[in-house]
């Protein structure tokens, strides 16, 4: 079964449960042991029916321990998202996209489409956080050139979320469970929402859209 993409598949979410859900997954060690793969995709695309932990602690009995943690980090990654999504298109600003097929525009908000990416502030940035809340240019320029490859990577319109942990800089990955946080975060986003502080940028050859929300506690 094929993921359902966009937002009009997700409303009526509870987003109280969806975050009490998400917090199950703090309660096991955080490993990749791999970067993200098509392959390795397609051997977890299960994660997309399993609405509750449990069901995707079932669904990967059969797994070793490395696709096991894989799996575990596409289903907190993806839910979350679709949370975000929700928070975003409760807002009569915001339009969803009602093809769940199109993976690269999410919503829209007064009308420009926007794919929107939920990020942990990146080790690998040679910059620090008061250097990038100075200069969110630079760093959704990094984004852009670094992150989401294979079929993830495109050059179209993106709204990123950033997070970052002040309590813990190697635990930046927890707040994609503090949904209720984020709602709080993007409602006040979306009520001074203006295209005028957006970064236009040139990419691949195609103007860009972007911008960052950041998601800092």
């Amino acid at each position: 079964m094929q993921p359902f993409f966009g937002c009009i598949f997700f409303f009526g979410m509870d987003l109280l449960l969806l975050e009490k859900q998400l917090k199950k997954r703090l309660e096991f060690p955080y490993s990749w042991g791999k970067k993200q793969s098509d392959e390795d995709d397609k051997k977890t695309a299960f994660i997309y029916n399993a609405r509750t932990f449990s069901k995707l602690l079932e669904s990967c009995q059969n797994l070793d321990e490395e696709l096991r943690n894989y799996a575990f980090n596409r289903w907190l990654n993806f839910w979350s998202a679709k949370g975000v999504e929700q928070i975003f298109c409760e807002d009569e600003k915001v339009k969803p996209n009602y093809n769940q097929y199109d993976k690269l525009v999410d919503f829209r908000i007064n009308e420009i489409p926007f794919d929107h990416k939920t990020s942990v502030f990146p080790k690998a940035y040679p910059k620090t956080l008061e250097e990038a809340l100075e200069n969110k240019e630079e760093l959704i320029r990094w984004f852009y050139k670094n992150q989401s490859q294979e079929g993830r990577k495109h050059f179209k319109n993106r709204i990123f979320l950033v997070l970052y942990n002040k309590e813990n800089v190697n635990e930046h990955w927890k707040l994609k469970t503090e949904i209720l946080y984020i709602k709080t975060i993007i409602e006040k986003y979306v009520s001074v929402y203006n295209s005028d502080n957006l970064v236009k940028l040139n990419l691949n050859r195609e103007e860009v859209w972007s911008d960052i929300i950041w998601i800092i506690k």
